[in-house]
């Protein structure tokens, strides 16, 4: 099996070791996979893409891109990786045009020898080619800072927050890009907060304040969720929520849009009892569900799991 990253025992501290940002990270991607870096604000994410990208050194551990390595190897990996940051970076007063220009000049290729990785992407923003990056929407944005990421045929790609702050359609959109890229062969290393965008990678790493909780694919992941789950509703979800959390029965009460999902204290079913000690609300509802990568994400972090 091939590696295209590889990152072992990586740790990375901020304020002279007074923030532990990344605390002793290791993981492997495989050539060619669409990998998700999983978890919430604040949680490493953007440390471990910026040690990757040769941005950042790492205080401690190794790390590898193409066989290369992050600290020695730098100049050679900047060549080979494509990178998209969470913040939009490019100039905001050059066109379209002119922004993916400047970077394909960077290195030192061109937008016609290129064109056809880019295509598919560029196509839906060429109308607007002499538009000032500035102005476009938040969709078009995204879609220029990635013709610009894939300018040079990177082999990696690492998205950081690729669909934060765009609108559904346009993640949607987005997605569907990846997956054209994937099947090019490049390998693709996307973080998000977004836990329903988990289930859109091949696998995913789940982090939460700099470590590692679990590794494995999403749907492995979500079959190991260890009790029973169920969704409750009522005509009041906040009051609700409260009175679920005076329940002795009910170990978890998380608000999960137009449900409240809960686990029981044991893997009896307690939604009868649940019902009768919940008649004062009304069209009030619990009935078994199924977990997803968020109700996962929570069980890991409240029972302060971490990946050996």
């Amino acid at each position: 099996m091939t590696y295209d990253v590889t990152l072992q025992n990586i740790t990375k501290t901020y304020e002279k070791g007074a923030i532990k940002a990344v605390k002793n990270v290791s993981l492997q991607i495989e050539k060619g996979e669409l990998f998700g870096l999983i978890g919430p604000d604040g949680a490493g994410k953007t440390s471990i893409f910026r040690i990757l990208t040769t941005l950042l050194l790492p205080d401690e551990g190794m790390a590898n891109v193409n066989g290369l390595d992050v600290v020695s190897d730098y100049k050679e990996i900047r060549k080979r990786v494509g990178y998209m940051p969470g913040k939009f970076s490019l100039y905001q007063d050059l066109s379209v045009e002119e922004n993916l220009k400047f970077f394909a000049t960077l290195f030192d290729t061109t937008i016609e020898e290129n064109y056809d990785i880019i295509k598919d992407i560029y196509v839906q923003i060429e109308p607007f080619k002499t538009r000032a990056a500035g102005q476009l929407s938040g969709g078009m944005k995204q879609k220029l800072a990635l013709c610009c990421a894939m300018i040079h045929r990177p082999s990696v790609l690492f998205l950081d927050e690729p669909t934060t702050g765009v609108d559904s359609v346009s993640r949607k959109e987005f997605w569907n890009m990846l997956k054209k890229l994937k099947a090019q062969g490049i390998t693709i290393l996307v973080s998000t907060p977004y836990m329903d965008e988990a289930t859109l990678c091949e696998r995913i790493a789940l982090i939460q304040e700099g470590e590692i909780m679990s590794v494995d694919t999403p749907q492995n992941i979500i079959d190991q969720y260890p009790m029973p789950l169920y969704k409750v509703k009522s005509d009041k979800m906040s009051l609700l929520l409260k009175d679920l959390r005076t329940l002795s029965y009910v170990t978890s009460a998380m608000s999960f849009g137009e449900f409240h999902h809960i686990t029981f204290n044991s893997k009896t079913d307690e939604s009868a009892q649940l019902l009768e000690d919940l008649k004062h609300h009304e069209k009030l509802e619990c009935l078994p569900t199924r977990a997803t990568v968020e109700d996962c994400f929570i069980h890991l972090m409240q029972n302060n799991v971490h990946a050996e």
